[in-house]
């Protein structure tokens, strides 16, 4: 019996599910803006309690490895590697964008998972209805053109909280566009069962989550200081 811990923290929704041979069991989401850092950790205790209570034993932890929010996969990924640490159990590293694509799998469309990145820009990838990858997770800049060579052979269902961007910019009549669709725990216990039998393990010691882009700080406008330049006054020294 492989009893796993799954924690995904990559978006606005933190979330944390406990599974049994790759069957949901239990499970917490919340969606409070900015409350990574104070509920994963109940979440997690919760859970462990949980596991303890029905006489089971921990295996392993699996962790949503992102693209996604900086913070989010930091908070996620620390948490994760504690867990193991403090364990001795393996930890289990999962792409969040082939995560989100098990919702819809299979499928005979082609599957498009794309996550906000601000702006015009979406982290995205795009996989056949099996889960097979036929383009990379990588950063996009959403127009016209986005995957039109794929939308010409067959529909591609756009989802997740990058897809609203793309409904006024890409007409084809092969595009379906579904926002509702983000990342959980609870849709990786498939993946994380798969990764525990073949043993594709992360080293727990140097495992950094898949930023994808560097971070970028933004300081908000009531925190920024205006610099005034001094005004200098000119001396005349009178001669004579």
């Amino acid at each position: 019996m492989a009893c796993i811990l799954l924690i995904e923290s990559s978006s606005q929704t933190c979330s944390a599910a406990i599974s049994i041979d790759g069957k949901l069991v239990w499970n917490r989401e919340n969606n409070a803006l900015s409350s990574h850092s104070a509920v994963l950790g109940v979440f997690a205790a919760e859970a462990v309690r949980f596991v303890q209570a029905n006489h089971w034993k921990l295996d392993a932890v699996a962790v949503s490895e992102g693209p996604g929010s900086y913070t989010g996969l930091r908070i996620g990924v620390s948490l994760a590697k504690g867990l193991c640490y403090g364990m001795d159990i393996p930890l289990i590293a999962l792409p969040t964008l082939k995560v989100m694509a098990t919702r819809l799998s299979p499928s005979e469309s082609y599957l498009c998972p794309m996550i906000d990145a601000r702006r015009m820009e979406a982290y995205a990838a795009l996989y056949d209805g099996n889960l097979n990858e036929i383009e990379p997770v990588r950063a996009i800049i959403i127009d016209e053109n986005l995957y039109s060579e794929a939308l010409a052979q067959k529909e591609i269902i756009f989802f997740g909280s990058g897809a609203d961007k793309c409904k006024n910019i890409i007409r084809s009549p092969n595009a379906i566009f579904r926002s509702e669709i983000y990342p959980l725990a609870s849709d990786m216990a498939g993946e994380a069962e798969i990764a525990f039998v073949t043993k594709s393990y992360v080293d727990t010691a140097y495992f950094e989550p898949f930023y994808l882009k560097e971070f970028q700080a933004t300081i908000p406008k009531n925190k920024v200081i205006s610099i005034i330049k001094p005004k200098v006054e000119k001396t005349t020294i009178s001669q004579g």
